[in-house]
């Protein structure tokens, strides 16, 4: 895929999927998405968002996670 088609987790809309691209966090908030599988080519789907919009539930690997926002905008994804 070309990187125009490139987005932050954070406009991966419910319902939809992604592939992990890169990640752009560092030191432990790097380990943490290292951590929970966040690793190039996983899929992850955007499951439910909070009713005051963040954070938003994820299905990454087999498990639910949830992210804020300030998290899910340092992964960068290609939408499926």
């Amino acid at each position: 895929m070309t990187r125009s088609t490139e987005i932050e987790l954070s406009k991966l809309q419910v319902g939809k999927e992604g592939k992990v691209v890169a990640l752009k966090a560092k030191g432990l908030a790097r380990s943490r998405l290292l951590d929970l599988g966040l690793i190039p080519e996983t899929v992850i789907k955007a499951i439910r968002r909070s009713p005051a919009g963040d954070p938003v539930a994820y299905a990454i690997r087999g498990a639910i996670i949830a992210l804020r926002s300030e998290e899910s905008r340092l992964i960068t994804i290609n939408p499926l």
